[in-house]
């Protein structure tokens, strides 16, 4: 599968944002799909993942949805209430091989990252 994530941007905190997971090669209707970012310096963190359920950091829960849509094969990450620590490039994954949805280790397959940047 060849994943490619899309709608990353400029946007002021307080503001929303929707990114696309797009993939080809496999359908992602029943697999798992993450949703993790990295801010300059650090090192990447989960976000979001989606299976039977969602799951979602602490840190955005609340604030951010994921959501598939069959048809379109396209994972999604609506990001609502956007705080400047929000800053980051966001990558999704798919092809799970490890056993956590949070450990970016656990997937085989990564998109090339958006960034999304929220300014204060």
């Amino acid at each position: 599968v060849q994943l490619q994530a899309s709608g990353g941007g400029l946007v002021q905190a307080g503001g929303s944002l929707r990114l696309s997971c797009a993939a080809s090669g496999r359908t992602l209707t029943t697999q798992a799909v993450g949703w993790f970012r990295q801010a300059p310096g650090k090192e990447r963190e989960f976000v979001a993942a989606i299976r039977e359920s969602a799951y979602y950091a602490d840190s955005v829960k609340g604030r951010f949805t994921i959501s598939r849509d069959n048809a379109k094969n396209t994972v999604y990450l609506q990001m609502n209430s956007l705080r400047p620590e929000d800053t980051a490039v966001y990558y999704c994954a798919a092809d799970l091989i490890g056993a956590r949805l949070s450990v970016s280790s656990s997937y085989n397959k990564w998109g090339q990252g958006t960034l999304v940047t929220v300014s204060s």
